[in-house]
């Protein structure tokens, strides 16, 4: 795989000038030396470390997460989301990465418990079936709203939580680029009965 390289675009360059007069043949010319800027090398670009990358990708993700939280939240008084907002940075390339939001447990379809967490991305992509966690990542979309079901790893020492694919065969419970589709959905999973259920489907 083709490692990136990331630079500052936000150090706009300088235009160059319609006719460039180079700094020996000015000298030749007038027998001075021009300090002018224009005469001197172009400013190289600034690239990024991997590290200043991933800096700013989590600033993006975690004020993503904070604004759809808040969102949430403000819905109706009866629907409050414990504020639990992290990120992750793909390894390669940490221009990518996904927010966890929010966690809760919710009766779901059949099942009678279900625990599950919410989480944004920066792109699209099929939530993996084994241990990647994405599978044929994409930039068609720029946002990318999932729900997954969610349990204890009984093989990790430190129960980190892993996809409940007893769920719906996947443990997928949503998965969207439309902002307002996820948000309904996830009032729905945290709405505690029906009646309520029935008014966030007609939004």
């Amino acid at each position: 795989m083709v490692k990136l390289r990331y630079f500052d675009s936000k150090k706009p360059a300088e235009p160059e000038p319609a006719k460039p007069a180079t700094a020996h043949s000015e000298f030749l010319r007038t027998g001075r030396i021009s300090r002018e800027r224009t005469h001197w090398l172009a400013e190289e670009r600034r690239y990024l470390t991997y590290e200043e990358v991933a800096e700013r990708t989590a600033v993006k993700l975690q004020n993503a997460g904070q604004t759809t939280l808040e969102r949430l939240n403000n819905f109706h008084q009866s629907i409050r989301f414990p504020k639990l907002i992290f990120h992750h940075t793909l390894k390669d390339t940490p221009h990518l990465g996904y927010c966890h939001v929010t966690a809760a447990r919710t009766q779901f379809a059949q099942y009678e418990t279900v625990n599950w967490a919410f989480y944004i991305a920066n792109f699209y992509a099929r939530i993996g079936e084994n241990d990647n966690f994405f599978e044929d990542i994409s930039l068609k979309f720029s946002r990318m709203y999932f729900a997954v079901a969610v349990q204890p790893d009984a093989e990790s020492p430190e129960k980190k939580l892993t996809i409940n694919r007893e769920v719906r065969g996947h443990g997928v419970l949503f998965r969207t680029h439309d902002p307002q589709v996820a948000i309904r959905n996830v009032l729905l999973l945290g709405a505690r009965n029906e009646q309520l259920r029935d008014i966030i489907r007609q939004l």
